[in-house]
């Protein structure tokens, strides 16, 4: 069988996403914008597309809207070669009305539509992560090794793994132990790989090295289901140490870039970094493209501006303005003498017609988007917000909490302006 015919695809949602608050206040992880015109979804999509895998199911939850909006209108696939993204959100059934209890129980209520096609391998994906890997390669190694359930890794500095789940591996990739989110250093160095196996990979550093588990997971069909025949509910903590001695459990390394967009502030940093000359994710590799709604604007206009390290997306105007070191959305608008600096201006669902905007100014609504003379640093504004002329937003010296009667709040250090927001002319924050 061909890895198309081979492989299903299951990408998971998400759940709540508490630590993107307030991001998530209207949409899930996966539906979030990256990078001006892409939505983190897109992501591990594209990398299945690019590995010649096209049947995925996307299990989904919370605040699910737009991002079935934006899975529908954008993968769209030929009848004659079988692809599909499957949206399955949560469901009652005549076993159970509750909602998704975690990773694990989320795929084991969904085992029965996946038996509908053909496979011999499930590939488990997170929908909140950014990175580029060719599953391929993951999947090869696989069958070479005959065994039950891969796990992807990547190779992490001992002082570095805080938070993250590990495996202790022999010399031929087997999995020896699998320990969830270490905090004692004791057993951090434990976990860590071999002086022969650390000698192989890509970096040199001489610091010790763990790998990391990213939560990607090839599961035989049948070792799956068989994995998911109990009320255990998460992967990572209870499935995959449920299998440690029972399967035979392999870890692949993968030394590529990845980050986990698990709160604000990874988030902030991921998208300022795609600003650099040479980021450390390239958006602008030809041969595994990113792929995302084709929305037809017209291309942006830029009238008298100083910009400096700054990703522009689709059908934004910016007028007689400074931006240093920022991320705009489609559709964004900039005001005339307003500054910009380490700020993700996420831009707008729709443009405001003559009359929409005369009459918005009318009840003193400012403009959609940007004012004039605005100043602002460190700051993620969400779509569709409006800020007017004259507005100081900054997070520096401040503690996180709510500001501006809740029209602006600080997380994780940044100052976040939610979806829709309307900030009067001259909020200072």
């Amino acid at each position: 069988m061909t890895t198309q015919k081979r492989v299903l695809a299951v990408i998971m949602g998400g759940g709540r996403g508490t630590r993107l608050h307030p991001l998530t206040l209207e949409r899930c992880k996966p539906a979030v914008p990256l990078a001006g015109k892409y939505r983190l979804v897109d992501i591990p999509i594209s990398n299945c597309l690019n590995s010649d895998i096209n049947r995925m199911f996307l299990l989904t939850q919370f605040q699910t809207a737009s991002l079935h909006r934006h899975v529908q209108s954008t993968y769209h696939f030929d009848p004659f070669g079988g692809g599909f993204v499957d949206i399955l959100a949560a469901e009652q059934t005549e076993k159970g009305s509750d909602w998704y209890q975690g990773t694990a129980d989320a795929v084991r209520r969904n085992l029965l539509h996946f038996r509908n096609f053909p496979h011999d391998l499930v590939l488990i994906l997170s929908g909140d992560q950014l990175y580029r890997m060719d599953f391929r390669l993951i999947i090869e190694q696989h069958l070479e090794t005959k065994a039950d359930v891969t796990i992807a890794t990547i190779p992490f500095p001992a002082s570095k793994v805080e938070g993250l789940g590990l495996t202790q591996v022999n010399e031929d990739l087997s999995i020896a132990r699998f320990v969830e989110k270490p905090k004692d250093p004791a057993v951090i160095n434990s976990l860590a790989i071999s002086p022969k196996l650390q000698a192989t990979l890509q970096s040199k550093s001489t610091e010790k090295h763990c790998l990391a588990s990213m939560g990607i997971y090839v599961f035989n069909r049948q070792v799956l289901a068989d994995a998911l025949d109990n009320t255990m509910t998460d992967f990572g903590k209870e499935i995959i140490p449920g299998l440690l001695g029972k399967k035979k459990l392999f870890a692949y390394i993968f030394e590529g870039y990845w980050e986990d967009i698990g709160t604000v502030r990874a988030f902030f940093e991921a998208n300022l970094a795609l600003a650099q000359p040479l980021p450390p994710f390239n958006f602008f590799e030809p041969s595994a493209p990113i792929y995302t709604q084709d929305r037809y604007l017209p291309a942006s206009k830029l009238n008298k501006c100083n910009i400096d390290h700054v990703v522009i997306g689709d059908g934004s105007i910016l007028t007689d303005s400074t931006l240093h070191h920022c991320v705009l959305g489609i559709r964004s608008y900039i005001g005339e003498g307003s500054f910009l600096e380490d700020t993700i201006v996420m831009g707008s669902d729709y443009y405001e017609t003559e009359l929409q905007l005369a009459a918005n100014l009318a009840q003193g609504r400012p403009h959609l988007g940007i004012g004039r003379n605005c100043r602002i640093t460190g700051a993620i504004i969400d779509k569709n917000t409006r800020i007017g002329d004259g507005c100081v937003l900054s997070a520096a010296g401040k503690p996180d909490g709510i500001y501006a009667n809740g029209l602006a709040i600080i997380r994780d250090g940044v100052l976040v302006v939610p979806k829709n927001s309307v900030l009067p002319a001259g909020t200072v924050v």
